[in-house]
């Protein structure tokens, strides 16, 4: 186990790295190791806005930097097909790909056919459309929703997670419409990612969540809360001057990757929503790699 100052001193040499040339010259670490149950990948709405410029080369820098693993978030402009040769060619699998609630509900066939050929075993939704308040029937009709999707996808031979974002931790007589949505669908077939970020943003306690949900959240996103951020029940959006580093802001994180170690969890992405994703990804990775679990 690495001394306090061996720690101090890998987080501190990923700070001092800011500008997007230095990030990735800084970057060629090697593959990401870490003591978490399964790998770190990168969520690629993180590069949201080079991807669709140089989906080859962006990719490139995400292999660069150490990850392996990556989480689809749309195409970027390209065909399925091209999309994972380009995966392909950077050394990468996409493990998990968010699709959009309206693509699941009405076009399932094609959704499950699309993450089979991007090379996905899992499908996420993201989120739950909402225009006039998420409410309780909103919430029991996506849970019909999902519990249609789940099964698709079981018999496709894949599996369906639904991300959380923070709206739904508002009360209920389930006691939350997290709850509410949570206890209408069925266990075995729709599984819980948990957003780190905006469930604590939503109000909620992303460690007792995991804790209550137990083997159900099988993947988890790692972003952070920047500190004096005031945390509101039902917040489902955040600003990017917001999301920070992880394991700089205000988020419990050894509490939370505690919890998910006990839970099984075995996918963890980094999500970086910030204005400055290329300097803030090293920095989150920087503190993975050091973070040791304490002695059981």
């Amino acid at each position: 186990m690495p001394s306090r100052r061996q720690f101090l001193s890998a987080v501190a040499a990923a700070l001092a790295a800011s500008s997007d040339s230095a990030v990735w010259a800084a970057s060629g670490q090697g593959e990401i190791r870490s003591g978490l149950n399964g790998p770190v990948g990168l969520q690629l709405w993180s590069l949201r806005e080079y991807l669709p410029k140089d989906l080859p080369g962006t990719l490139a820098k995400v292999t660069a930097m150490g990850f392996r693993d990556v989480e689809g978030a749309g195409l970027w402009g390209h065909t399925a097909a091209d999309f994972r040769k380009a995966l392909d060619a950077a050394g990468l699998r996409c493990q998990s790909a968010h699709m959009g609630y309206e693509r699941l509900r009405d076009d399932l066939p094609g959704a499950l056919a699309e993450a089979k050929s991007m090379g996905a075993t899992w499908i996420v939704c993201p989120w739950i459309p909402h225009d006039d308040g998420f409410t309780r029937d909103v919430a029991l009709g996506a849970a019909d929703v999902f519990n249609r999707v789940g099964k698709a996808a079981s018999g496709a031979g894949l599996r369906f997670a639904y991300h959380c974002h923070g709206y739904e931790f508002v009360p209920s007589k389930e006691g939350t419409l997290f709850d509410t949505l949570a206890g209408a669908t069925d266990p075995r077939q729709v599984t819980i990612q948990v957003d780190v970020f905006h469930t604590f943003h939503g109000g909620a306690d992303p460690a007792r969540l995991i804790e209550q949900l137990g083997s159900r959240v099988t993947s988890l996103h790692l972003k952070d809360l920047k500190k004096g951020e005031p945390v509101t029940a039902g917040t489902g959006v955040a600003t990017p001057d917001m999301d920070v580093p992880v394991g700089t802001g205000q988020i419990d994180m050894p509490k939370v990757l505690n919890a998910a170690r006990k839970a099984g969890t075995a996918l963890y992405y980094v999500e970086d929503e910030s204005a400055t994703p290329l300097a803030n990804i090293p920095k989150s990775l920087a503190w993975l790699r050091a973070f040791r679990f304490p002695p059981r």
